[in-house]
């Protein structure tokens, strides 16, 4: 079982104007072989969101956590960029493939700014912050992030295959 956590960045979901639709999606399709850990939803604050991906990596040592929300153009969507400044190793083949995946179904997808990487033993995920964003983007991930996080705790035994 991967210890897992879910952060939303959402400034009217922080003020308890909007239910967090998105956050119940990644539960229902992660699946029995993740623990929510740690769920929490926080505004759109860059600082705010750097100190949680910080204390969900070191403090809380999850292997991964999956963010939603505040990966797009508006002036407030700043979640990549919080990312980037607290991983150690971008993962960049995530997102691409998430992108991919996406714009099978809308052009909308190459609007995503989301990223990955790790932070030390924990993989980070961004997410759209939309339910279908959620789903797609997770559909897209999912035939590898058990290897993925495998890898990252060591305890892959072959990344080849014939």
């Amino acid at each position: 079982m991967y210890k897992t956590g879910i952060l939303i960045m959402s400034d009217k979901g922080a003020r308890g104007e909007r239910e967090d639709r998105s956050g119940q999606q990644i539960r229902e399709l992660l699946g029995v072989k993740y623990s929510i850990d740690y769920y929490k939803m926080i505004p759109d604050e860059k600082d705010q969101i750097k100190q949680e991906i910080c204390h969900a990596c070191d403090d809380l040592s999850l292997a991964l956590l999956l963010t939603s929300g505040g990966t797009g153009f508006s002036e407030r969507d700043v979640t990549p960029d919080a990312t980037m400044e607290v991983i150690e190793k971008p993962a960049m083949g995530i997102p691409e493939a998430m992108r991919y995946y996406g714009l099978q179904k809308t052009p909308k997808a190459m609007l995503s700014r989301a990223v990955a990487g790790i932070r030390g033993k924990t993989l980070v995920i961004n997410l759209p912050g939309s339910v279908r964003g959620v789903q797609e983007s997770l559909e897209a991930v999912s035939p590898v992030l058990d290897h993925a996080l495998d890898i990252i705790k060591g305890t892959a035994t072959e990344c080849g295959q014939g």
